[in-house]
């Protein structure tokens, strides 16, 4: 390994600017300096080779295994979390042969699932305020030398900026009116009282048409709502804009922790009604059992490849909060045998439960009966596997996808016996609110 240390800086964004010019450049973007969980900044570009992962492959993440077997382990410094290996991410329709369901292979703006194979990174670090280049072995003495003299060159107290201009053509358009939305509502509501499932995460979709560079729209949201699993990815089909607040899974050697949303309060303005919002959302037995549901859930996915007595639940419902809403967030943790790698943990928990529901394989049929488009990126995962044994990856919430002129954008809830339709069609406007209404003021 070679690793160079650069000044420290929060303004990540002129990072991420000086590699425009390079192939599939990708910014996992802890968004929150200082924030629970959003530690790192992960910066790269022009990956060695890439993989294009599709709905219909019966196991889509053995050739994940195979992808990271082309670079060398590598054995580095704790505090460093990637050396080298797999950034991209795992489309929601993959999880499809994993829960035994026929493959759903309707056409999505980008592909099911892609990841690049990355033999560099700069790595910003917000809790030790440090700054790195990381070279794998792998990486070539002329990408060495022009990155470095890339970052070196770079004045950190200028704005972010990109040399392209985004604007939207057309206000975004819901998928569904609210009666639509809440005729859904009561036909799951009818699901769960039959039986069926205890609970089913139910979305829509929002659509506009834009021109230009969306990187230019990412930097807009992540000063509103920036999330501490956010991220851009620039591919050549298209771009990929997250906000994400939700971990999916941690890797750390054998060590697992999956951190679930489920619960959600609007923000206030007013800070005594935004406090009494957060005090009602940790009291609220609907919402905590909400969340509990989905925890049994996650602890049953750990369950299939953990070791025997080792998944715990150290935190349950602790509310954390965002720029236009409150969460309740879980943490399970767990232990995986030696010989195991993170694409068999994600065969065996992908999609994370908290966007689908319980029983996750019912859940998961109701779904795509229900919904009126398939969910592409949007709550599938965005993250890295490293060569040095580490991986995160998130829960595509608060996902834009830009593509062929369209951005496209979601939300949803979980639904659960005793949901109101109004209500839930409020809570999802409520978590989009900000995104949508940030890209229409400033771009429109």
């Amino acid at each position: 390994m070679h690793i160079i240390s650069l000044p420290y800086s929060t303004n990540t964004g002129v990072a991420f600017a000086a590699l425009a010019d390079l192939p599939c450049p990708v910014w996992l973007d802890s968004g929150q300096p200082g924030a629970r969980g959003g530690r790192f900044d992960i910066l790269s570009a022009d990956p060695i080779n890439n993989l294009t992962l599709t709905a219909d492959d019966p196991a889509p993440f053995e050739a994940l295994d195979d992808l990271l077997c082309e670079l060398a382990p590598q054995e580095v410094d704790q505090q460093l979390p990637f050396c080298g290996g797999a950034i991209g991410y795992a489309g929601y329709e993959l999880g499809s042969s994993g829960n035994y369901l026929p493959p759903d292979t309707r056409k999505t703006p980008l592909p099911a699932g892609r990841f690049g194979l990355y033999t560099w990174a700069l790595i910003v670090d917000h809790q030790l305020q440090a700054s790195h280049l990381v070279f794998h072995p792998a990486c070539t003495d002329i990408q060495k030398r022009d990155l470095e003299a890339r970052f070196r060159a770079l004045d950190w107290r200028q704005p972010p900026r990109c040399s392209e201009a985004f604007q939207l053509r057309s206000p975004f358009r819901h998928e569904f009116e609210a009666d639509n939305y809440q005729q859904k509502i009561r036909r799951i509501l009818e699901y769960i009282q039959a039986g069926d499932i205890y609970q089913a995460n139910f979305t829509q979709r929002f659509s506009a048409s834009f021109e230009g560079n969306p990187l230019s729209a990412y930097l807009a949201l992540r000063e509103v709502a920036a999330g501490p699993f956010s991220a851009f990815l620039s591919l050549p089909e298209g771009q990929i804009l997250s906000l994400s607040p939700e971990r999916f899974i941690l890797a750390d050697g054998t060590f697992l922790q999956t951190e679930p949303i489920k619960g959600t309060a609007p923000r206030s303005e007013d800070p005594a009604r935004d406090t009494a919002l957060a005090q009602a959302l940790t009291a609220s037995r609907k919402d905590r059992a909400e969340n509990l549901m989905i925890v049994d859930l996650l602890r049953n996915d750990f369950g299939k490849v953990c070791r025997r007595g080792t998944v715990r639940v150290p935190t349950l419902f602790e509310l954390q909060s965002f720029a236009n809403v409150h969460h309740l967030v879980s943490t399970i943790t767990g232990q995986i045998p030696e010989d195991f790698g993170f694409a068999d943990v994600l065969a065996a928990t992908f999609p994370g439960g908290s966007i689908t529901g319980a029983p996750k394989r019912r859940a998961m049929e109701v779904i795509r009966e229900l919904e009126l488009s398939p969910r592409g990126v949007y709550c599938g995962s965005i993250g890295y596997i490293s060569s040095c044994g580490r991986a995160d990856s998130n829960i595509a919430i608060r996902t834009l996808t830009a593509s062929n002129g369209t951005i496209h954008c979601a939300a949803g809830g979980g639904i659960v016996a005793d949901s109101d339709p109004a209500a839930e069609h409020r809570e999802c406007l409520h978590k989009v609110r900000l995104l949508l209404e940030t890209l229409e003021k400033r771009f429109s």
